[in-house]
Formats: structure tokens, C-alpha cells, sequence
């Protein structure tokens, strides 16, 4: 079972089959943008407390509403400082924008429908009962709950929870993500490499996902393929308590490919490690202790892509999102001709478009090798191939997922 040949979507079903929710903990509202609420945000007042001027203008009687009337400029409301007296018939009070408005008051006249003179303000034109003026509770009420556990906490999200008169927030603990890149071939960035060595660069993609995803990042560096030094990076893994390891390189099925067999003399209890999918076949899953393991493949596009399908949904799963599994795919138009697709989904890096209707249309870039970034940080979509898919002319319909 574990060397089976799995599609991705049943891949991606068994990655999230384990991974509960890690926590709680509480955070300042000014640090806990894009974290996960951990239990619901119920509101602690009401909002607005009462009722308000929408616009500025003035407030009276609806029933002493005709145009040609003359009302008694009896005072004003502003925002934070309201007219206390009931207003009585005839009477009208200036107010503006968020003010309080007075008891008796059930209308507002705007300021350009109204001539104000000798302390009186004249209807130019009729106004309606109500218009213009925002109920006490129209956003929300005291006791609602107004943000619900597993919701991802962006710009709107924080504002509300600040009018909601919250100051700190439960939210789910961010996972903690230990980054191993294996590789004889591999130097840091700013290093000189030998002729057959390269930089190591998918580390910092891949952390650069996970973090987006809420995760804390280790990076654990670079080791060699060597099973003794392999097996001493997950040793620092454990010490630094990850939640995940994620490992770059080694999961095939060479000679020196050493990363499956280190993990499994650590005690790695294998989930699957085959996946029908392009690029990115070889992707180790299991679990080591309470930590998952996803081995991600060597080749740079191939492992930000398996980062994007695989260890995103699982950081946010890790911490309690509801739809950490949702299909963030969308419908656009082939900008070119697509051939046939065998036995594996393709994930084709593509650039996104419109057309003269306002159509979404994604290009495939012409070179599709996995180790091709420059053709990644260019493309703005991935085109997705079903497998087994005929071929398709430019303008068919097609499947996409968003890089950014």
C-alpha cells in the first residue's frame, strides 16, 4: 500500500486525515494578523451603540417634513458628544456623520436640502422618515458572535474583532515547520560552488509558503547524502519540537537518494511516498512521533509546488481552519493549444491574462522542466491537467491555481 501510485486528491485526503488542530494560545490584536481564531469571537458591545447620522445634515420629526417648512435650530450632535433633550415638535438639530441621534428624532434632512437662517433651518426638499440614519446594532450586537473559530484573521478581520472591543484574541498555535535540505551538490546563497555543486534555494520557497500558511519556521540547513549525517538533521528536528519536518531532496529511488531510509531508521512510520502527479511525483508522507513528514522532491518547481498543495493545506489544517481542504482552483480560457495528458495530473506553469471580453486566459509557458525558475517566478497561475486529458485548443476551457 504504501508504494502505491496515488492521485492527489486522495493524497492530499490522507496528509489532513491525522492533522488536528495543535492549540491555543492568545495573541495582542496588533500581532495576530494571519492567525487562526481558535475558539468563536463573540462581541462585547453593541455597534453601533445607538442610533446614528449617516451623513451630515440635520435631525427632526419626519412628520414635520414638507418642503417650505421652518424649524427652530434648537442645538447639535457630534460624534462623541450628542444633544441630551428630547427634540419636541418643530425643532431640528444640526448634526453630522456618526453622531447620536436624539430622542424623537426619526429623520435626517442633508445639509444641501436645507436653508439655515435666523436660526432656523427651511426644508428645500423632503427627506424620508428613517433614511440616513444607522440602528443601534446594525453591524453587530452584544453577545453575537460575530468572527467564528478556524477563521483566518486578515485587514477586515482585525478591525472587527478591535470594534468587537477585543484587545487579545484565542488563536490556534502556529506550527512549528523544521526545513532539512539534503544534498552533496547543495551550498548556501552567498557561497562560492564547486563545478558540480549548485545553491540551494527551495528551502527558502518552501519556508516562504509555510509561513504565509501560519507556520514558524526552523531552518535546519543543509545535509549530506549521508545516512548518518541525514539521521543527525531529524535528530535537530526533534530537539527543536517541530510540528512538521519537511525534507528537500532525496525521496526518489537512486542510489544516493538516502532521505526515505534515514526517516525510517528514526522510527518514520510510511504513509505513501508515490504520487500521480507532474511535477512531483516522488513526495513522502508519514508521521514520525506526533511530527508529519512530507518529503518534498530535489527539484526546485517540483517542490513549491508539492509545498502549495500538500504542506499549505496541512499548516492550516494543523491549525483548525475549516477549509483547509477547499478547492482554491478557477475556471479560464487555454491561451495556446494543450496536448495530451497521460497517467498523471500536470500542474503547467502558466501567465494570466484577459481578453478583449474581460476572460481569464492562461498561457502555458513553453519550457515546463521542473528545475526551471525563472519560468515559476514569471508565471502567475499553475494550468491544471487532468490525467488522461485529450487535447485541447487555445480558448477551451481549463482549471487554475493562483501562485499569488
Amino acid at each position: 500500500m504504501a508504494d502505491q501510485l496515488l492521485s492527489v486528491d486522495d493524497a492530499l485526503a490522507r496528509v489532513l486525515s491525522g492533522a488536528a488542530r495543535l492549540g491555543a494560545e492568545t495573541a495582542p490584536l496588533a500581532q495576530a494578523r494571519g492567525r487562526t481564531l481558535a475558539n468563536d469571537l463573540v462581541a462585547r458591545r453593541t455597534q453601533p451603540p445607538v442610533a446614528v447620522s449617516a451623513m451630515d445634515g440635520y435631525a427632526l420629526r419626519g412628520a414635520d417634513l414638507s418642503p417650505g417648512a421652518r424649524l427652530k435650530l434648537v442645538g447639535e450632535s457630534a460624534a462623541g458628544h450628542g444633544y441630551d433633550a428630547p427634540l419636541q415638535p418643530g425643532e431640528a438639530i444640526r448634526i453630522f456623520t456618526g453622531a447620536p441621534v436624539p430622542e424623537g428624532a426619526d429623520a435626517i434632512l442633508l445639509q444641501e436640502d436645507a436653508l439655515v437662517a435666523d436660526g432656523a433651518v427651511g426644508v428645500k426638499e423632503g427627506a424620508t422618515a428613517g433614511r440616513h440614519i444607522r440602528a443601534a446594532g446594525l453591524d453587530f450586537s452584544e453577545g453575537a458572535v460575530a468572527l467564528a473559530a478556524g477563521t483566518r484573521l486578515g485587514v477586515a478581520e482585525l478591525a472587527l474583532a478591535a470594534a468587537m472591543n477585543h484587545a487579545v484574541l484565542p488563536v490556534a498555535r502556529r506550527p512549528r515547520v523544521a526545513i532539512i535540505a539534503s544534498g552533496d551538490e547543495l551550498v548556501p546563497p552567498g557561497a562560492e560552488p564547486g563545478p558540480a555543486q549548485i545553491i540551494a534555494c527551495n528551502s527558502y520557497g518552501v519556508a516562504a509558503i509555510a509561513e504565509e500558511a501560519g507556520a514558524e519556521i526552523v531552518d535546519l540547513g543543509i545535509f549530506r547524502d549521508d545516512l548518518a549525517d541525514l539521521e543527525r538533521g531529524i535528530g535537530l528536528a526533534r530537539e527543536a519540537r517541530a510540528d512538521v519536518l519537511v525534507t528537500l531532496g532525496g525521496a526518489s529511488v537512486g542510489d544516493r537518494d538516502l532521505l526515505r531510509p534515514a526517516l525510517e531508521r528514526q522510527g518514520m512510520t510510511l504513509d505513501f511516498w508515490k504520487i500521480a502527479m507532474r511535477p512531483g511525483k516522488p513526495l513522502i508522507s508519514g508521521r514520525l512521533g506526533a511530527a508529519h513528514i512530507l518529503g518534498l522532491p530535489g527539484n526546485p518547481v517540483a517542490s513549491i509546488v508539492c509545498a502549495l498543495l500538500f504542506l499549505k493545506p496541512l499548516l492550516r489544517a494543523l491549525q483548525g481552519d475549516p477549509r483547509a481542504a477547499a478547492d482554491e482552483t478557477e475556471g479560464a480560457l487555454a491561451g495556446a493549444a494543450l496536448p495530451a495528458n497521460k497517467g498523471r495530473r500536470d500542474y503547467m506553469r502558466a501567465r494570466l491574462a484577459t481578453d478583449a471580453d474581460g476572460r481569464l486566459v492562461a498561457t502555458p509557458q513553453p519550457l515546463q522542466d521542473s528545475s526551471l525558475l525563472t519560468e515559476l517566478a514569471q508565471s502567475q497561475a499553475l494550468l491544471i491537467r487532468e490525467a488522461g486529458a485529450p487535447p485541447a485548443p487555445a480558448g477551451a476551457p481549463c482549471r487554475i491555481l493562483r501562485l499569488r
